[in-house]
């Protein structure tokens, strides 16, 4: 499932990409070429202009001047003088036909009104027409003009073939092209990697999910198990065994309601329904108070509990007592559970600057480095062989809830000398 949402993702977050990528280059594309075209135009006209103005004010034409200035311009030009053309060695148009300057004064006459019949006999004033043409499939720019002189009216025709202008835009066309092309391969190849690490947290969440319910499945069922062999044997059982027997019953049912209490306590924080009410707590207080729920049944195991407290004032701290309470019991509970009998345990306050510091301190087994983050995880047990019934492997993921709540933090160190201690911070 995951592998085929991941190709569909890196399919649909590369095609969006790829259209907004191709679509604002062809924009970009089209903007440059329309540019280009502007620029490659107004040169021509200003190119065109001085070829103009320089035969208007010669009254004799250098052939040197012409060749030179149909080299640097390129121009295709078609000079006649009172209908008759003008030949000028090295300087006659052979690579175009004549139609298309006859094409070129035809347009100028029909659409620009260059006539030569139209311009006064004592005229001094040239005119001229700035246009594109085609021809057969090929783009040029034609300027044709009326250039009174005194023997006459020269009619210039002058084309610009737009081949490199053509060429440089088919230039830039393929290199928009194979800049898209890289561009789509790029963000497929990041997309691919992208959504992929977007997917890993579903997946691990999809797993843990899967795992949760299979524990949750197996916590429920034993309880529920023996349940239903008491009360299948109180059957067949006499009434001292019955008493037994519903005993046993209680205590299953008493176990496996405060599994489901754990589990619904989960689920609202997951569904974002766990709430906290905040109040001036005082701290030192609250851990005596824990400390004396606890006193016997540490005296029952021969475990020395001690309550570590500042010398100085403890101020209050903004923090829900119930909750804070249900936290420092879980992880005394869980000390109380881990520690053999003649250790120790140390519930400590500590009050810096800027925060307070709770600390649960025990000589059990300790926590490989490789297992202190794991605890917090559901139905996480250190120790396998550990068949105590009172855990389920849920209270220190409940406490880093609750102190996540508090945006405070929760870590699990060593003990000096041996054993675990879990900091909260507040």
């Amino acid at each position: 499932m995951f592998e085929k949402l991941h190709i569909w993702l890196t399919f649909l977050c590369t095609f969006a990409s790829s259209a907004i990528l191709i679509f604002m280059s062809l924009i970009c594309l089209s903007f440059s070429e329309s540019e280009s075209k502007k620029s490659h135009f107004s040169d021509f006209q200003v190119n065109a202009n001085q070829l103009f103005s320089h035969l208007g004010s010669q009254s004799i034409l250098s052939r040197e001047w012409l060749v030179q200035f149909r080299a640097d311009t390129r121009f295709e030009m078609d000079i006649r003088d009172k209908g008759s053309k003008l030949i000028f060695e090295n300087l006659s148009p052979l690579t175009l036909e004549e139609d298309i300057f006859n094409l070129a004064r035809k347009q100028a006459r029909e659409k620009y009104g260059i006539l030569e019949e139209s311009m006064p006999n004592n005229s001094v004033l040239s005119t001229h027409a700035d246009f594109p043409l085609d021809w057969n499939g090929q783009d040029y720019y034609a300027s044709v003009a009326l250039i009174p002189k005194k023997s006459g009216i020269l009619n210039v025709a002058v084309l610009l073939p737009l081949t490199d202008l053509n060429k440089s835009m088919v230039s830039q066309r393929r290199l928009f092209a194979g800049m898209d092309i890289l561009g789509v391969f790029l963000l497929g190849l990041f997309f691919w990697f992208f959504t992929w690490r977007i997917i890993q947290p579903i997946q691990k969440s999809r797993e843990k999910q899967t795992e949760f319910i299979a524990s949750a499945s197996h916590e429920l069922r034993s309880p529920l198990t023996v349940m239903l062999s008491a009360l299948s044997a109180m059957q067949y059982a006499s009434p001292e065994e019955t008493a037994h027997f519903s005993e046993t019953i209680k205590q299953e049912g008493t176990r496996m309601g405060r599994l489901i209490d754990d589990m619904l306590t989960l689920s609202s924080a997951d569904n974002s329904h766990f709430t906290i009410q905040k109040t001036q707590v005082e701290l030192d207080t609250l851990l005596l108070s824990v400390y004396e729920k606890f006193e016997l049944l540490a005296q029952k195991k021969s475990i020395s509990l001690n309550v570590i407290l500042p010398d100085k004032l403890v101020p209050p701290c903004c923090c829900d007592k119930e909750r804070i309470e249900q936290v420092l019991s879980i992880l005394l509970d869980n000390a109380l559970c881990y520690t053999p009998s003649g250790g120790r345990i140390h519930l400590v306050l500590e009050v810096p600057s800027d925060k307070f510091i709770l600390r649960v301190s025990d000589s059990g087994m300790g926590i490989p480095d490789s297992e202190k983050q794991a605890v917090f995880d559901r139905f996480y047990r250190c120790d396998k062989s550990h068949k105590d019934k009172k855990h389920f492997g849920l209270g220190l993921c409940i406490a880093q809830e609750i102190i996540h709540m508090h945006k405070g933090k929760i870590w699990v160190a060593d003990t000096p000398g041996g054993g675990t201690s879990f900091v909260v911070t507040l």
